[in-house]
């Protein structure tokens, strides 16, 4: 389990499209309410999505080569191989010219209620089926267990917090340095998320097809 939820939330953490959008908020009118309200927004989808997953199964895995656990398997290969399929299509189209929302250009005036419901709304939800399908099959028998859920949301949450005390700390610096970070993203968003999409696919077919077999 361990292994799966640290490269799930690597996964999630840096995901371009989300990061872009949080470094314009950070950019925008009072940026760095609005950079922690996301903050807020996206680790209250992470915490409710695992929280309904602990409760329905209690912490109890379901027994092997049972429908339930043949279930759990099948929505991870399936996840797997949609982001595999993803990736190709995002390959097939690299070069072809993609304009940025009409919403990004207008981020200084957004209130914070709406702030809150981007975080949700770009979450890159695929990859946190992933993680709830995983956390499904654990078994969370003590405390450290229950640690590493905690540890999966955080780091899944790692590059937003990151920016948000860099900007909070060091506005000086960092508005040259997420001005930096934003050209970076731009030009090397497809290449980063079917770099991403196609590893995570990857493990996620080998590793479902692994236990089904």
């Amino acid at each position: 389990m361990v292994l799966n939820l640290v490269l799930i939330g690597l996964g999630i953490s840096l995901e371009p499209f989300p990061l872009t959008a949080f470094i314009l908020l950070l950019s925008s009118e009072k940026g760095t309410r609005k950079g922690l309200v996301f903050v807020l927004g996206w680790l209250a989808c992470l915490v409710l999505v695992v929280a309904c997953v602990v409760l329905t199964t209690q912490g109890k895995p379901p027994a092997p080569s049972t429908a339930p656990s043949t279930a759990a398997l099948a929505v991870k290969l399936a996840l797997g191989v949609a982001l595999v399929l993803y990736a190709w299509h995002r390959w097939r189209r690299i070069g072809v010219p993609r304009k940025p929302p009409t919403w990004m250009a207008r981020l200084d005036g957004v209130s914070l209620w709406a702030v809150a419901g981007l975080a949700a709304f770009l979450q890159p939800w695929t990859l946190v089926a992933a993680g709830a399908a995983t956390i499904t099959a654990a078994k969370l028998s003590g405390p450290a267990d229950y640690l590493t859920l905690v540890l999966f949301v955080l780091l899944s949450t790692a590059s937003f917090l990151c920016l948000e005390l860099y900007a909070t700390f060091a506005p000086a610096a960092a508005g040259v340095k997420l001005e930096a970070l934003r050209t970076w993203l731009d030009t090397h968003r497809e290449q980063v998320i079917i770099l991403l999409s196609l590893l995570l696919g990857l493990w996620l077919t080998g590793n479902s097809l692994y236990y089904l077999v």
